[in-house]
């Protein structure tokens, strides 16, 4: 009966219409590639340091998730949010938060995105084969390139990304990719995601306070208000139509779709942010997005063939 109500939550939450999905999926992706750029404003400006951005954002972002788990939550019977998250998962969610506003001191929008995605995605097919899943030949080929290009922009040379960033949001890419796998089959996603963003807010917290202690806090009006949109809009709203979105999507096309994440998040960062687009930026980008998009749509294709 419990395990019906939790379904129930994800049930009431779906678009009646193909254009509704379209129209969530959008705005997700949108913020998640505003994610990078909001937090890359912030911290890349000096409005803002990373343990107030990381703070407010999970802070901001669990005020959202609550409220809308709550109006779900009350449709479905008034199920709880507390117990629908893990500690463990909620670790996994701090790590990635505080990685990513740390990386973003040193990174640019475009080339920490990328890094983050193809990290995720990294992390996730060795979670599958982990799992007992063995990856085909052709997903093989598509890593290896994708890994390529993330060798591309981390090779020696004028331009190549500051080297600490790069650890950094690879850890993040990480860090997101097991809160993933932890989350899969998740009965009740938005309140699961509630639930370990109120869990994380502790561990936030004891980052501001280190940052309190060694003086290094600073935020300016601006960066305050980056922080939030990060936290309010493009993580807890951003999620929330994610999980709207996910059930009248297949996993390989919810996987293409967020291929355009990095390519979205660069241009907002040349657009918004005066960053400028490299060689080194757009060939290890390519291979980047090519070697993922390659990976899934083989995947899709061997899923999609009927067995003997």
């Amino acid at each position: 009966m419990q395990r019906q109500r939790y379904a129930s939550v994800t049930r009431v939450s779906l678009p009646s219409h193909s254009s509704r999905t379209a129209a969530a999926t959008c705005a997700a992706l949108l913020g998640f590639a505003a994610n990078s750029i909001l937090c890359r404003g912030g911290l890349g400006q000096g409005a803002i340091d990373a343990s107030s951005f990381t703070a407010i954002r999970i802070a901001s972002g669990a005020t959202t998730l609550v409220l809308l788990a709550r109006i779900a939550s009350s449709r479905a019977g008034g199920l709880p949010i507390r117990g629908a998250g893990s500690f463990g998962s909620a670790l996994a969610l701090f790590a990635y938060a505080s990685a990513f506003s740390l990386a973003y001191l040193r990174l640019g929008t475009g080339v920490g995105a990328l890094v983050l995605f193809a990290c995720v995605q990294a992390t996730m097919i060795a979670g599958g084969i982990r799992g007992g899943a063995r990856p085909s030949p052709g997903e093989w080929l598509g890593l290896a390139i994708a890994m390529a290009g993330l060798c591309i922009l981390t090779l020696p040379g004028a331009s190549v990304p500051d080297p600490v960033g790069l650890v950094l949001m690879a850890g993040a890419g990480i860090a997101w990719g097991i809160y993933s796998l932890r989350g899969r089959g998740n009965r009740s996603p938005l309140l699961a995601t509630a639930d370990n963003f109120v869990l994380a807010l502790p561990l936030a917290l004891g980052m501001l306070a280190v940052g309190f202690a060694t003086s290094s806090l600073h935020a300016s009006p601006r960066g305050v208000g980056f922080a939030l949109a990060s936290g309010a809009v493009a993580s807890g709203l951003g999620y929330s139509l994610w999980y709207l979105a996910l059930p009248s999507l297949s996993a390989t096309r919810a996987a293409v779709l967020q291929l355009s994440v990095p390519a979205i998040a660069a241009a907002g960062g040349i657009l918004l942010l005066g960053e400028s687009l490299s060689a080194r930026l757009a060939v290890g980008g390519a291979l980047i997005l090519g070697g993922v998009g390659t990976a899934v749509f083989l995947r899709g294709l061997s899923l999609a063939r009927p067995r003997a």
